[in-house]
């Protein structure tokens, strides 16, 4: 398969796979910190399975002198993150966590521009637009955006996640080992904030952990092989996954939906079409 299409074909994976993130999120019942922790930690055990099942964790000791990235990512992706979303989200509601965290996209833009010299298109921006406004449609329902003091940790939460992915796209390990490396770190930096702040334990990190792992697994593949940017963008909907399902078991089906959907659904079919390029005198990462 060619690569771009098989790039294309593993971020759309991811969005189906991501967008059942804020059903078990929105189930877990104990310390959102202690979820993330252990959520982390279950990801990390089953990734490292498959790296030993398959006799790949040597890679790591192979190449220990970018373990350091790896932390990095880990406290970039991972803990950084989720502490920005977790107190950011008490602090306001869950449609603007969903609506601001969707700026990713433009967060990439920026990044991909300044460290992987990824050429940024004026058809990406437009699509990717097309896809945020469709988001906001169907997330506000005709109601107004009301800004909160915890908006501004939550604008960090998209930005910390597209830190950690631009270390990731630069690191030599495989998308198995990064993602094993980044949900380990992530696991030990807020083990000891969860033991402080209520050390708890559900069944649902069992849930969650699967769908990061499975989830890290094809997004690590894709932007191995197509620009981060582009990647960002075709991922941008899954919120609307979620949404949608909630559509298919009985919710009520509005113009909003309907609008939004179809923005949503432009915006990424156009960005699909999109290849990835860099700027002109830029290296190959």
């Amino acid at each position: 398969m060619k690569r771009e299409s098989a790039g294309v074909l593993f971020a759309i994976t991811g969005t189906f796979i991501y967008g059942l993130e804020p059903v078990v999120i929105k189930s877990n019942p104990s310390n959102p910190i202690s979820f993330a922790a252990f959520s982390a930690l279950v990801a990390s055990l089953l990734l490292w399975g498959g790296l030993f099942w398959k006799g790949t964790w040597r890679e790591v000791s192979n190449n220990r002198g970018n373990l350091w990235g790896a932390f990095l990512m880990g406290l970039f992706g991972t803990a950084l993150a989720y502490l920005a979303y977790s107190f950011g989200a008490r602090m306001s509601t869950a449609i603007n966590a969903a609506l601001i965290t969707r700026s990713e996209v433009l967060f990439s833009f920026i990044l991909s521009w300044l460290f992987l010299g990824e050429k940024i298109t004026r058809r990406l921006i437009a699509y990717s637009l097309a896809i945020i406004t469709g988001l906001a449609i169907v997330i506000l329902q005709g109601r107004s955006l009301e800004l909160h003091l915890g908006d501004f940790l939550l604008l960090l939460v998209p930005l910390f996640w597209q830190l950690g992915h631009v270390i990731a796209k630069r690191l030599p390990y495989s998308p198995p080992m990064i993602a094993a490396l980044r949900n380990t770190f992530g696991f030990l930096l807020l083990f000891p904030l969860a033991v402080v702040t209520g050390f708890e334990f559900s069944a649902f990190v069992i849930a969650e952990g699967l769908v990061i792992a499975l989830g890290q697994l094809v997004w690590y593949r894709s932007i191995k092989l197509i620009n981060l940017s582009k990647a960002t963008a075709i991922i941008t909907p899954a919120p609307a996954v979620a949404i949608g399902l909630g559509v298919l078991l009985g919710e009520s089906f509005t113009i909003y939906h309907a609008l939004g959907f179809l923005l949503i659904t432009l915006g990424t079919l156009g960005a699909v079409k999109v290849e990835s390029e860099l700027r002109t005198g830029a290296r190959h990462q």
